[in-house]
C-alpha cells in the first residue's frame, strides 16, 4: 500500500473539517490555553464517518510498518477507535484482535479489566490525541502487567505542542515525552504541520482566515 503521505494528511484533515471534528475559533484547552483550533474524535459518530476513519488509522498502522499482534482502545473513545480500526485491517486481509479496558474491574461474570482478547504479544494502543500522556501511561501499565508489551501509540491528530499550561510552558510535547519515557514510537495520520500547510494551500477564504492564528499559536507552544 504505497499512499502520498501528504495527500493523505490533507484527505483526513478534509474529512474531520467535513464530519465538523475539526473546527475553528477560539477554545480552552485543558492546559488552560486558548488555542484557535479543535479536534473532537467523538463526533464520528456515524457508522460510514466511523468506517472511514478506521480505514485511516489502519492505513497509517500499515504504512508505518511496525510488527504488531493486537490492539488495544483505552476507554473510551479508544474502543470505537480500536474496534473500527480492526474492522478495517480485516478488510486489508490482516486479521487482528483487539481489546479494550473497563473504567472499573468487574467482579463477576468473566470478570478482569479488559474486554476482548487476551493481551499478547505486541500491542499497538489507539487513541485520538495525546494531551498530558496520562492515558497511555496507564495503558502501558495494565498491558505490561498482562505480559504483553506495548508496541507503539496510534492517534489521528498530533498537536506538537509542548506540555504545560497557558503560563508554565514544557521543553516537549506529550508526544515526545511519550517516546522518551517509553520508549514508544506515536504515529499520527495527521500532524500540526500538515494541518498550517492545508490552510496555506486551501482557497476557501473563510479557513484561511485562521491561518495566522494558527502559526502565532505554533511559535508559542509548538515544538
Amino acid at each position: 500500500m504505497n499512499l502520498n503521505p501528504e495527500q493523505e494528511q490533507f484527505d483526513f484533515i478534509r474529512f474531520a473539517l467535513e464530519a465538523k471534528v475539526l473546527s475553528f475559533g477560539e477554545f480552552k484547552t485543558k492546559a488552560g490555553r486558548l488555542s484557535p483550533y479543535f479536534f473532537n474524535a467523538g463526533l464520528f459518530y456515524d457508522g460510514a464517518r466511523l468506517g472511514r476513519l478506521g480505514e485511516f488509522y489502519a492505513r497509517a498502522l500499515i504504512q508505518s510498518g511496525i510488527s504488531f499482534d493486537m490492539l488495544y482502545g483505552p476507554a473510551y473513545k479508544g474502543i470505537t477507535l480500536a474496534a473500527s480500526t480492526a474492522i478495517a485491517l480485516a478488510e486489508q486481509n490482516q486479521n487482528t484482535s483487539f481489546a479494550y479496558n473497563r473504567k472499573e474491574a468487574k467482579d463477576h461474570g468473566e470478570g478482569g479489566n479488559t474486554v476482548g482478547a487476551p493481551l499478547a504479544g505486541r500491542v499497538v494502543i489507539i487513541d485520538d490525541v495525546i494531551s498530558a500522556g496520562t492515558s497511555v501511561r496507564e495503558s502501558v501499565d495494565l498491558i505490561r502487567a498482562a505480559g504483553a508489551m506495548p508496541c507503539a501509540v496510534l492517534i489521528a491528530l498530533d498537536r506538537m505542542e509542548k506540555s504545560g499550561n497557558a503560563v508554565d510552558v514544557g521543553e516537549y510535547s506529550a508526544v515526545q515525552s511519550v517516546y522518551q519515557e517509553f520508549g514508544l514510537p506515536v504515529i499520527a495520520i495527521a500532524d500540526l504541520k500538515s494541518l498550517m500547510a492545508y490552510l496555506q494551500q486551501s482557497k476557501d477564504p473563510n479557513l484561511q482566515q485562521y491561518l495566522p492564528a494558527v502559526q502565532d499559536y505554533r511559535a508559542r507552544y509548538g515544538v
